[in-house]
C-alpha cells in the first residue's frame, strides 16, 4: 500500500498481488487477520487523511536522541504488561497505533503455525509507519529446549524455539529457521525470574516491496516462562527504519514483564477445546 498526498485528501495505490498456493494453507484465521489489518488501514486513513504523517517523515526523525512518551499496557487475561511509544513531544509526532488483536485467551488465539502451538494473544500495529508489537504464547519446542530446568536455557535456545514455531506456512522447523537470522542474544534475571532477549531479522517481509534483496523485517524480542509456556513480546519494522525506531523498541521489549495473575487470568492449558 502506498499513500500519495493529494490536494486535500490522498489516494491509496495497491500493487498487483499474486497468491501462491501455499498462502491458502495459512487457514481462515490468518486470512481474517490480514483482512482485519487491511480494513483498519482504510478506516484510519479515511478518518485521518488531513493529519497523516507519511513514512518518509517518520524516517527523518532522530529517534535515538529523542525523549519518547510511553504508555503502559496490561493484559489481565494472560497476565503480562509492557510499555509502548505514543508520542515524540518535541517533534509533534504521534504514533498511529491500532489494536489489531485485543487480548484473548490462548485457546481462542490465532495460531502462527499449522500445529497451532504458538499463538498471538494480542497485537498492535502502526499501519502508516509499518510498526508491529505482538505478544505470543506457546510451549517450548523440544527440538531446541531439552531440559525442563529453565535456569539451564540459553537465550539462543529460546530464540530458536520461538522462531521454529513462528510460521504460517506448512514447512519444517528447520525451514522456518532459514527464513530468520538471529543477530544477538542475552539473558537477564528480573525479580528472580530469567528473561531471554534476542534480535533477529526475517527475510520474507510481508510487504509489497519484498522484491528488494536487502529488505528485511527487523525484530527485537523478549521471552519469559510461566507454567510450562513461553510468553514472548516482539517489536518490528522494516530494515531501512531500524536505526531510527530500534532504540525505542528496545525500551518496549525491556519493559515486558509477567505480572501477578488476577481473577481474570486464564492459564494457557485451561479449557483447550474452547475457541471463544
Amino acid at each position: 500500500m502506498l499513500l500519495i498526498p493529494g490536494k486535500t485528501r490522498f489516494f491509496m495505490v495497491f500493487s498487483k498481488t499474486h497468491f501462491p498456493k501455499q498462502d491458502f494453507e495459512k487457514g481462515f484465521d490468518a486470512v481474517r487477520h490480514d483482512f482485519g489489518i487491511f480494513n483498519m488501514a482504510i478506516f484510519w486513513a479515511s478518518e485521518n487523511a488531513s493529519n497523516i504523517c507519511t513514512p518518509s517523515s517518520f524516517i527523518g526523525l532522530t529517534l535515538a536522541e529523542e525523549e519518547v512518551k510511553m504508555a503502559s499496557f496490561s493484559d489481565e487475561i494472560n497476565a503480562y504488561s509492557y510499555l509502548y511509544p505514543v508520542e515524540l513531544p518535541s517533534k509533534k509526532f504521534a504514533f498511529k497505533w491500532v489494536e489489531s488483536r485485543k487480548p484473548e485467551r490462548y485457546s481462542s488465539a490465532a495460531p502462527l503455525s499449522p500445529n497451532a502451538r504458538l499463538r498471538i494473544v494480542s497485537e498492535r500495529v502502526d499501519i502508516v509507519d509499518n510498526l508491529i508489537i505482538s505478544v505470543t504464547v506457546g510451549p517450548p519446542n523440544s527440538g531446541f529446549i531439552k531440559s525442563k530446568d529453565k535456569s539451564k536455557w540459553t537465550a539462543k535456545d529460546v530464540a530458536d524455539s520461538v522462531l521454529a514455531d513462528k510460521s504460517s506456512l506448512r514447512v519444517t522447523s528447520s525451514q522456518r529457521l532459514t527464513e530468520s537470522s538471529v543477530l544477538d542474544t542475552h539473558s537477564s534475571e528480573i525479580d528472580g525470574e530469567p528473561y531471554w532477549y534476542y534480535e533477529y531479522i526475517v527475510r520474507k517481509s510481508p510487504t509489497s516491496i519484498t522484491e528488494q534483496p536487502n529488505l528485511f523485517r527487523h525484530y527485537l524480542a523478549s521471552t519469559a516462562e510461566r507454567d510450562g509456556y513461553l510468553y514472548s513480546i516482539s517489536a518490528s519494522t522494516l530494515s531501512p527504519r531500524w536505526n531510527k525506531v530500534g532504540p525505542i523498541f528496545e525500551k518496549t521489549v525491556n519493559s515486558f514483564r509477567l505480572i501477578s495473575p488476577t481473577e481474570n487470568y486464564v492459564p494457557p492449558d485451561k479449557d483447550p477445546w474452547r475457541f471463544w
